[in-house]
């Protein structure tokens, strides 16, 4: 007898969210978001994820571990720092915040001219992002939005997922250290409604090309460009912070920009080849 196509989705919830709620604990009684509950915590979804395709399948296909074209990995790279470019120039630009050169080597414990923080962090620190967001990027993109696809359309596994993902983050919003200075109301609903526009982006670019390596640098290069390197620029002039950082308005009306793209292109997806992606409109196609 088939499995019911809901069962993987609600197992890889429920374990995600179990296997989560113990790095919860831990950084929410430390106080602080340390790299290695942190670390943790990402992998919980990876985890999950791979304990459900050895329930119900036996291995691990349909993850999308292939590479595929390597445009949509450049594209996956450039997205962010895209969206970067107009939110932080923006912000720049019109004073709502200054600019503070110090600042990245300053985030990154080290005294060294900025030129050489951004070529470490764009090198180094891009690869150690990747490590931490493949473990969620297995999860989300690799099981949840392939699953989704087979019984959604693109919109709603956009949105689906997107939720979940949101989600995921609100223990860290509301009872850590992991959101901005604005008040924690305004930052929960910026960070969701950033969330769910980037899943349209993170689930285009998974299906369209059938690699879950796609997401992983997608989410890699949005953590250093905006976390790493863009927030440590800029100077806090009061409202900053209600315009930037991933709690403010303005990545969540880029990726606004970046879902409406996506879902209007999302034919591509639901046309593409099926060894890029699973069929939309109805039954899955043969996985990768």
């Amino acid at each position: 007898m088939p499995t019911p196509p809901w069962r993987p989705i609600l197992l890889y919830l429920v374990l995600t969210y179990a296997l989560s709620s113990i790095f919860y604990w831990w950084i929410i009684a430390a106080g602080g978001m340390g790299a290695l509950p942190v670390l943790g915590l990402m992998w919980c979804p990876g985890v999950a994820a791979i304990v459900t395709r050895l329930v119900f399948q036996r291995n691990l296909r349909g993850t999308g571990w292939g590479w595929g074209a390597t445009r949509w990995q450049v594209m996956s790279y450039l997205i962010p720092p895209a969206l970067c470019l107009v939110v932080y120039g923006f912000v720049w630009l019109t004073g709502i915040g200054g600019i503070s050169p110090g600042g990245p080597a300053e985030a990154l414990g080290r005294e060294l001219p900025l030129s050489a923080v951004l070529a470490l962090q764009m090198t180094a620190g891009f690869l150690q992002g990747a490590v931490f967001a493949l473990g969620e990027e297995i999860g989300w993109r690799g099981l949840l939005v392939p699953e989704l696809a087979k019984i959604q359309g693109f919109t709603r596994t956009a949105l689906l997922s997107g939720a979940a993902w949101a989600a995921y983050h609100y223990p860290l919003i509301l009872f850590s250290d992991y959101n901005s200075g604005a008040p924690k109301w305004y930052a929960l609903l910026c960070f969701t409604w950033m969330a769910v526009a980037a899943s349209f982006g993170f689930a285009w670019m998974r299906l369209r090309s059938g690699s879950v390596w796609t997401a992983v640098i997608l989410h890699a290069s949005h953590n250093l460009f905006v976390q790493a390197i863009c927030d440590p620029l800029t100077q806090d002039r009061g409202i900053t912070e209600y315009i930037t950082t991933e709690f403010g308005a303005g990545l969540a009306l880029a990726y606004t920009v970046v879902a409406w793209i996506c879902w209007r292109k999302r034919g591509e997806v639901e046309q593409a080849h099926p060894a890029a992606a699973p069929d939309l409109r109805g039954s899955p196609l043969p996985s990768q």
